[in-house]
């Protein structure tokens, strides 16, 4: 698996785009699920957007289990890495969905009975809102993994000499 790109640790580089295309994919299947005018206005795009999240996701924590075996392991490290691993199972229904969602679209009504676009709709309401608030404790928990120690060393006091007022 790839590392480091240009001598920087793959995993923020290949984070960012995931924190990019995964919101953006549920946002996308959320709105074309409940506004038919984005829905025909989308086209694939939403399928499209699911589908880069789910190739993101698993490169996202691979490069992260590279990058805490370059720098080690912490409570915080664990409780990110552990959410990280939950990502690819909303991505995925989310990808499958979506791409019901668009094939449902393009048939005639009907062809496929009306229960069948109930459970694609409901679903992809479901897995698009815990997609992101998935992606939102991920970034929450990495972003305190990453940083807590800087905050922590900032907001530490420091030894400040007493001088007596004169």
């Amino acid at each position: 698996m790839l590392d480091s790109f240009f001598g920087l640790p793959a995993h923020p580089l290949i984070v960012h785009a995931t924190v990019v295309v995964v919101p953006a994919a549920a946002i996308s299947v959320l709105v074309a699920t409940l506004r038919p005018r984005f829905r025909a206005w989308a086209g694939w795009l939403p399928a499209a957007l699911s589908l880069a999240g789910a190739i993101l996701a698993p490169l996202s924590t691979s490069s992260g289990e590279e990058l805490e075996h370059l720098t080690g392991s912490s409570t915080l490290v664990n409780e990110h890495a552990e959410l990280g691993e939950l990502l690819l199972w909303w991505v995925l229904p989310l990808a499958i969905l979506s791409a019901a969602a668009w094939w449902l679209h393009h048939r005639p009504s009907t062809a496929v009975p009306s229960w069948a676009h109930w459970v694609v709709r409901g679903g992809s309401v479901v897995v698009a809102v815990g997609t992101l608030v998935i992606v939102a404790l991920i970034g929450h928990s990495g972003a305190k993994a990453a940083w807590d120690d800087v905050a922590a060393g900032a907001a530490a006091p420091t030894s400040v000499a007493v001088h007596p007022s004169h």
